[in-house]
């Protein structure tokens, strides 16, 4: 029998990454059954919109003023963008909370996997603090861009365990937040090295999924020329596209892994965990009546 993959472990930096892929080989079908189940509306809407957005800009740039400064300005800046903007975000968030609450309810249960009305129970609970989190932390990494990027470069480990810390603890946002700071002290290399490899093989993974779309709308745009993108193309690349979000369980599940590892080596959880189940268990043993 299959022996499931054990969160509460500490963990190098290789196990970490082979057992991000070894969870989803593990989980690989309740896992996208809950993924789709659950952020199916949140992706169909980003990508509704995101056509929309790209045909309306599309139009402004073909038009014959469209290379006027104030049609630029209208082609990024317009209401399908900001529409798109607030349809990507809800769908960030709803993955996020979905993969998360998967892993919190799979470890519960003794490492099985959730059905959908079980991870259903902790979305509804969780979305919207994490809607919260997620604007007030693209708040901060953003500021943390501005002089040269070298803050962010040092706080993304951290604000990579940020939501791990939030639905795995139940914690509030400062909380959150604190934490994550306390977790990476004396092991920022360490969680820096995962994360990063781990983003690394995402994005990959994303652009070689992504490379129909992408010599689709090469193609197009040479055959098309001055007319721009034909809205079949559009369509086509953008839906490709989107579906590629499914990559993003790639790095939540590996944070998760990475913030098991740290509080193992703060707080040794998971070990002091079965050291009292084996202590119920002799205690059960011992308790059994002799007939």
């Amino acid at each position: 029998m299959l022996n499931k993959l054990e969160f509460k472990k500490v963990r190098d930096f290789g196990e970490t990454v082979n057992d991000t892929f070894q969870f989803i080989k593990q989980n690989f079908k309740p896992l996208l059954k809950v993924f789709f189940y659950l952020c199916g509306f949140f992706l169909l809407a980003t990508m509704i919109s995101t056509i929309m957005q790209q045909i309306s800009m599309q139009k402004i740039l073909t038009s014959p003023s469209g290379n006027s400064p104030w049609k630029m300005y209208r082609s990024f800046f317009s209401w399908q963008y900001l529409v798109t903007i607030l349809f990507s975000l809800a769908n960030y968030t709803a993955v996020t909370v979905t993969v998360l609450s998967f892993i919190s309810i799979y470890i519960q249960k003794g490492n099985v996997a959730p059905v959908v009305e079980e991870v259903w129970a902790y979305f509804k609970y969780y979305y919207f603090r994490v809607l919260a989190g997620t604007l007030l932390l693209s708040v901060f990494m953003i500021l943390c861009l501005i002089p040269c990027g070298i803050p962010f470069v040092y706080v993304f480990p951290a604000m990579s365990l940020f939501f791990p810390i939030m639905i795995f603890e139940n914690a509030t946002i400062s909380y959150s937040f604190s934490r994550a700071f306390k977790l990476v002290s004396n092991n920022w290399g360490l969680t820096a090295g995962c994360i990063f490899i781990i983003w690394v093989i995402t994005y990959a993974s994303i652009s070689f999924a992504s490379l129909p779309a992408i010599i689709l709308s090469v193609v197009g745009a040479f055959t098309s020329g001055a007319k721009g993108l034909s809205n079949t193309v559009i369509i086509i690349t953008t839906v490709i596209q989107s579906l590629c979000q499914v990559f993003l369980i790639l790095p939540i599940v590996g944070a998760s892994l990475c913030y098991y590892n740290l509080v193992e080596r703060h707080e040794n959880t998971g070990l002091l965990g079965r050291i009292n189940q084996m202590g119920e268990t002799k205690e059960t043993a011992n308790d059994t009546e002799e007939y």
